[in-house]
């Protein structure tokens, strides 16, 4: 949705985006710095409202608007998507004097008058491909353009910022899950009374995207393969894996994990179902109620107060008592936010940097994904199970409607 049609503050998807880059240039103030130089994925969504697949950056002054800088193939596109005006949108080019780097360090020299002080950047660890982290070639490029400047990672002052979410945002995420639904029910109605025979991942995956297209999803978003399917074998993936869709046709006595993935206005869905193709044992069967109760105990259990190691220790000690342990990974969310994730959880201040901390207290207001992986590879049988959910002061909201099941199908 460009900005021409942008939704207006009575409309349930608003987000005020001039107040987060006032709320960003009050902390940039507070911490003395003159500049903000952001390049993580989700910074640019947080503050931008506009898909940005190219590598891009925003530049925020300690007043007035800010400056987005992407890859000049897409800028015009960005720029019908963002609020921010068209002159605010600069497309950059493989050409000399045109990269990145002279474009943004000629632009806070000369533009924003900006030659000495300190500049905030964004970096750090990560798991996650698209991240976006200054980079220690663009690092050392752009201190060497702008020599004036004591550059500081302050990527803190968004994650804090971003860290409780808005009414607007939620809206969307429960949009987004709202399509998950859809295509969740699209594929069960394929694959009931003998529909799965003959069928592959792929062709399940497709008739996902198709319904929830339909109902409004803009995109697959996971860069972790779109809709994930896996069936039989795939399932039981040691540590969960992702599993892209691949061109293997449905067995008799398979497990099948569906993960489907929406996005509303960057809103991200993510759902996971699972079912059981006869012929179905006693021992799958045996392994589906411990999956099942894994969840209901993190479900039950998410609410302001509790810890990531709390919830675990919880589950982990019914896992014992059960004998299970082997088949679940100690560790039952993680983050998500507007496109580009927040995959940790908290503010990568935990005793191992940049990796959820253990002993982050949740609190009201807080969007997470509630993630199950059960896996028992030599029995070559798996479940995943994936939702956003919101934190409120005793309870959590499942975004997405779906049940919690393992479905048996014939």
């Amino acid at each position: 949705m460009g900005k021409k049609t942008c939704c207006t503050e009575n409309d349930p998807f608003f987000i005020d985006y001039p107040g987060r880059i006032k709320s960003i240039q009050e902390a940039m103030a507070s911490e003395g710095f003159d500049v903000y130089l952001g390049s993580r994925l989700r910074t640019i969504s947080w503050t931008t409202d506009a898909f940005c697949p190219w590598r891009s950056y925003i530049v925020i002054p300690r007043e007035g608007l800010p400056t987005l800088f992407t890859f000049v193939i897409d800028a015009s596109r960005v720029a019908d998507d963002t609020w921010l005006p068209e002159d605010n949108v600069r497309g950059y080019a493989p050409l000399g004097g045109q990269d990145q780097i002279t474009q943004i360090s000629d632009f806070i020299k000369d533009e924003l008058k900006i030659r000495k002080g300190r500049l905030a950047y964004e970096t750090g660890l990560s798991n996650y491909t698209p991240e976006g982290n200054l980079s220690q070639y663009e690092y050392e490029m752009f201190t060497a353009a702008l020599p004036g400047l004591e550059f500081v990672n302050a990527h803190i002052i968004v994650d804090r910022l971003s860290l409780i979410k808005d009414e607007g945002t939620i809206n969307r995420f429960r949009e987004a899950s709202r399509y998950t639904d859809v295509g969740h029910e699209a594929v069960r109605e394929a694959l009931v009374n003998g529909g799965w025979k003959g069928k592959t991942e792929t062709e399940i995956a497709g008739i996902a995207e198709c319904a929830m297209r339909k109902a409004g999803s803009e995109w697959a978003w996971s860069f972790t393969a779109g809709n994930e399917i896996a069936s039989g074998y795939r399932t039981g993936y040691a540590g969960g894996a992702c599993t892209p869709a691949t061109r293997r046709e449905l067995q008799p006595g398979d497990s099948l994990m569906v993960d489907l993935h929406a996005m509303y206005r960057l809103g991200l869905g993510d759902y996971a179902y699972n079912y059981l193709i006869a012929p179905v044992t006693d021992r799958m069967r045996w392994h589906a109620r411990n999956y099942i109760d894994v969840v209901q105990m993190c479900i039950d259990n998410y609410r302001e107060g509790i810890t990531p190691l709390g919830l675990a220790s919880m589950v982990m000690e019914m896992a014992e008592e059960r004998g299970f342990t082997d088949y679940v990974i100690p560790g039952f969310e993680h983050g998500i936010g507007m496109m580009g994730d927040e995959w940790r959880i908290g503010l990568n201040t935990g005793p191992i940097k940049y990796w959820t901390d253990p002993n982050h207290v949740y609190q009201a207001g807080e969007m997470l994904i509630c993630a199950v992986q059960y896996a028992c590879p030599e029995e070559k049988i798996g479940f995943r199970y994936e939702c956003p959910i919101l934190i409120h002061e005793n309870c959590c909201e499942l975004m997405a409607k779906f049940p919690l099941d393992v479905e048996e199908i014939d």
